[in-house]
């Protein structure tokens, strides 16, 4: 009885840490939205969050785009061969990566790459006690330091996607139309007249941005509520690679049954 007592209090310990950290992430979001107006006057810092985030980033981002797009072609060209429809190909491809593969394995890749950067300053930042010393100089860290860095996320997480979609569909054409040979009109026929614009591509850039603000929202987090040493850091800096990745992943299903289950 004792130890069935012990285990429902260890849990219940858990359930109110979780619902703690739950509301100081609501409360550190909150603060950075209420600061955007401000963050926005100041863009020369927000561009150079765009531009250290983003580009940093671009070459993984085009290196797995163009990879995934000749494995989802050669894949997909086998799958529709069975059926004798291979001049769908090009549909099939550019479905997948604008829809689901460009917005997800983008924002993982994000995760890992950009995020993790993220965490990993804020850490330093706080260790070395920046942080403390702007605010001792009636300087804000949430409008100087995190705004833009989450309007640059927030920014650079679509036309990473975007990006990562266009060599994807790049991977898919030179595997199913320069090497196997399917009808080059027909891959690219088919492609125009299957996507929409509203309900794949505008959908798709809805994704990206959702997830652009949960990684982006969640490295700053973490960075900003690390213990002050570099333990404290590198714990940080991994748990915004595993809770960004199951935000990603929780909010593409939410984000996919709301917008295409009619469809």
């Amino acid at each position: 009885m004792t130890g069935l007592l012990d285990r429902v209090a260890h849990l219940g310990k858990w359930v109110i840490g979780v619902l703690i950290g739950l509301g100081a992430f609501a409360r550190l979001c909150a603060a950075v939205i209420a600061r955007l107006p401000r963050v926005v006057k100041r863009m020369e810092l927000v561009s150079a969050q765009v531009h250290f985030l983003g580009n940093h980033s671009l070459a993984i981002i085009l290196v797995s785009g163009l990879f995934v797009g000749l494995v989802l072609g050669l894949q997909g060209y086998y799958t529709l061969r069975r059926y004798g429809s291979e001049e769908a190909l090009g549909l099939l491809v550019a479905l997948s990566l604008v829809r689901e593969l460009g917005p997800v394995v983008t924002a993982l890749l994000f995760a890992g790459r950009a995020g993790t950067s993220l965490t990993a300053e804020i850490g330093l930042m706080k260790a070395g006690e920046q942080l403390a010393a702007l605010e001792a100089m009636a300087v804000d860290p949430v409008e100087r330091i995190l705004g833009p860095r989450f309007l640059g996320g927030f920014i650079a997480m679509p036309l990473l996607a975007a990006l990562f979609s266009a060599l994807g569909v790049v991977g898919g054409w030179l595997v199913g139309v320069a090497l196997i040979g399917v009808d080059a009109g027909a891959f690219w026929s088919q492609m125009s007249e299957g996507v929409d614009f509203w309900n794949d591509i505008i959908n798709g850039v809805v994704k990206s941005m959702v997830f652009g603000f949960a990684v982006t929202s969640i490295a700053l987090y973490m960075g900003y509520s690390s213990r002050p040493t570099p333990e404290g850091v590198s714990r940080a800096t991994t748990a915004t690679v595993v809770a960004g990745s199951l935000a990603v992943l929780g909010l593409d299903f939410v984000l996919t049954a709301l917008m295409f289950s009619s469809n």
